[in-house]
C-alpha cells in the first residue's frame, strides 16, 4: 500500500528542519540584543569569536544586494526539498539530510524577509595571520550539514544511479 503524506510520513523532515531553525532564530536574536553590529566577543582568543555581521549578499558575500533574487531562489529551493523528499520516502537519511537543508533555508530566509539580510555571528580564523573565515550562523551550519549529507549519499549509492542511467538508455 502507497504510503500517505501525512504529517507522521513528514515527521523526519519537520523533526529536523523546526528545531533548527528555532536554534537559528533564536541565537541570532540573542547576538542582535547583546552584541553591536560589527562587535565581537573573543570566546577563543586568536581563533573563535562571536561577531555580530549581516550579509546582504549569498555565501561569503557573493551577489550583495540581490536579496530579491536571493528570496526568490530560496523558495524555489524549498520547493525542490519538497520535491526531493517525496522521491526518497524509504530513505531516513535522505529525509534527515532534507530537514537539515530546509532547516537552514527557511532560517536565513526569515533573516532576508524581515531584515533585508542574514544576520552572521560565528567566526573562526587565526588571529596572527590575519586570516578569518567568512562569519556564518547556525543556518548555514544546518545547509552545510544537509548538503554533506546529500553527498555522502550520492556516493554511497553511486552503482544505483548509474545503473538507473544504463536502463534509461
Amino acid at each position: 500500500m502507497p504510503q500517505t503524506h501525512t504529517f507522521k510520513s513528514l515527521l523526519p523532515l519537520v523533526g529536523v528542519a523546526f528545531p533548527m531553525f528555532i536554534i537559528d532564530q533564536l541565537t541570532k536574536w540573542v547576538i542582535q540584543k547583546n552584541i553591536m553590529l560589527h562587535d565581537r566577543r573573543v570566546v577563543i582568543k586568536g581563533i573563535f569569536n562571536i561577531r555580530h555581521d549581516t550579509n546582504n549578499g549569498a555565501a561569503f558575500g557573493f551577489m550583495p544586494g540581490q536579496n530579491v533574487m536571493l528570496i526568490i531562489v530560496t523558495i524555489l529551493a524549498i520547493a525542490l526539498i519538497f520535491v526531493y523528499y517525496r522521491h526518497f520516502r524509504d530513505s531516513l537519511w535522505m529525509k534527515i539530510a532534507l530537514g537539515f537543508l530546509l532547516g537552514g533555508a527557511l532560517g536565513n530566509f526569515a533573516d532576508r524577509i524581515r531584515f533585508g539580510a542574514v544576520i552572521d555571528f560565528l567566526q573562526f580564523g587565526i588571529e596572527n595571520t590575519g586570516w578569518w573565515w567568512p562569519t556564518f550562523n547556525v543556518a548555514d551550519v544546518s545547509v552545510c550539514i544537509g548538503a554533506g549529507m546529500l553527498i555522502v549519499h550520492l556516493i554511497r549509492n553511486r552503482g544505483d544511479y548509474d545503473a538507473a542511467k544504463q536502463v534509461e538508455n
